[in-house]
């Protein structure tokens, strides 16, 4: 994920609103991360991940299979960092 402070973000919106248009930025201040820029569509994405939730018991034979097979497209690599995060 990327990472820019505050004044950064001031000064290069323009090229960090295309930034966020691939992945999420992180906007420090005084060095400590304070908030996360998203796009809309990864925002609306969550937000529906959010509503179906499902217990393993709810899992057909099938969509077992299905998320034991399933790839992790390149350009969804960058959320592999948070699973490293303490």
């Amino acid at each position: 994920m990327a990472s820019v402070t505050i004044s950064e973000l001031q000064r290069n919106i323009g090229d960090i609103q295309e930034l966020v248009l691939k992945e999420p930025v992180s906007i420090t201040r005084n060095g400590r991360e304070k908030y996360i820029l998203l796009s809309t569509e990864e925002y609306q994405r969550l937000k529906r991940r959010d509503r179906q939730v499902l217990g393993i018991e709810e899992l057909s034979e099938e969509d077992i299979r299905d998320i034991a097979a399933a790839n992790v497209p390149k350009e969804y690599a960058y959320l592999d960092e948070l699973l490293n995060e303490e």
